[in-house]
């Protein structure tokens, strides 16, 4: 299968050393053949063999006609042999049809990568655990993966190592499971990592078992704080100490809303509503607080007293 596969995506490579060069010709009445030319442009046939190759290349690789011209038509400006070129590195990537399909309609700057580029890119996210299933799976939640520069990545990953203490193995199962931290700014991600482990008192182990970092920090608090305010749960002190049985963090976070409020909180939805504005609006005007603060500060009274110093 794999040597079929791999035919297959040499096609292209042989074909199309011939095909954009050489004008199509026809039969001539007086015998030997002529160039045709289109009055439009003189290109449009060798760019119409090009696509109808690519169209086969890509219903051989295994597309059906749908996704074939939806990958032919996701970049507008992108020749078929390109589309095809960056199709072929995404296959041997180990990603199928769909989720090749998926990852360029959802984000067709792929298909303006060379294949210099996506290869390394592919590097660079092997070395960190993520191959052909885990890289499927990272391309169906965050098809900016491909794109997102690698300075982004190894600064997000360097932030869950260095700042969050998570060891590499960790790290590869947060990205595997949880892609979207890939979109998080890097102070975001912290907060939400210092937020379960200084406030839920939750270490790195459970963090990664139970899929914490793919839940919104809206959620997050929304659902501890109801339950810290009904006196269902403690942040344990500086030995890991409650005095309380703190709920696990399955059964607030992985659980539907009516779950959780029925057999974690034990409360009403109406109740919990209710909480959930009142929390919006306390975060809002804590918010508007620190602007306040910030805009009472007056830097002249800092420079005089500095002269003062002086």
């Amino acid at each position: 299968m794999a040597a079929a596969c791999r035919q297959v995506l040499r096609w292209p490579q042989l074909a199309l050393s011939r095909a954009p060069g050489r004008p199509l010709t026809t039969a001539s009445p007086r015998g030997g053949r002529e160039e045709v030319q289109n009055p439009a442009t003189s290109e449009s046939p060798a760019e119409g063999q090009q696509e109808a190759e690519a169209r086969r290349w890509l219903l051989d690789a295994g597309f059906d006609p749908t996704q074939t011209a939806q990958l032919l038509s996701a970049q507008r400006g992108v020749r078929p042999p390109k589309v095809w070129a960056v199709v072929s590195e995404l296959l041997l990537l180990g990603l199928s049809p769909g989720p090749v399909c998926e990852a360029v309609q959802r984000n067709p700057g792929i298909l303006r990568l060379s294949g210099a580029q996506l290869k390394s890119r592919a590097s660079r996210l092997r070395k960190l655990g993520l191959g052909a299933g885990n890289l499927q799976h990272v391309s169906h939640c965050c098809p900016d993966v491909f794109t997102m520069s690698p300075g982004r990545i190894e600064g997000l990953v360097s932030l869950l190592r260095d700042k969050c203490l998570f060891s590499g193995q960790q790290v590869t199962e947060i990205l595997h499971t949880c892609p979207r931290v890939l979109h998080e700014e890097p102070e975001a991600l912290e907060y939400k990592f210092q937020y379960a482990y200084f406030r839920m008192g939750i270490k790195q182990q459970d963090l990664v078992k139970t899929k914490y970092f793919q839940y919104s920090m809206t959620k997050i608090k929304q659902r501890h704080v109801f339950l810290e305010r009904l006196g269902l749960y403690q942040t344990p002190d500086k030995k890991g100490q409650t005095q309380i049985c703190n709920p696990s963090l399955n059964s607030i976070l992985r659980v539907p809303e009516a779950e959780f409020l029925a057999k974690t909180a034990r409360s009403s939805s109406e109740e919990f509503q209710v909480f959930k504005k009142l929390l919006a609006r306390e975060e809002a005007e804590e918010g508007e607080g620190s602007s306040s603060e910030e805009e009472d500060s007056d830097p002249e009274d800092t420079d005089s007293s500095g002269d003062e110093e002086d």
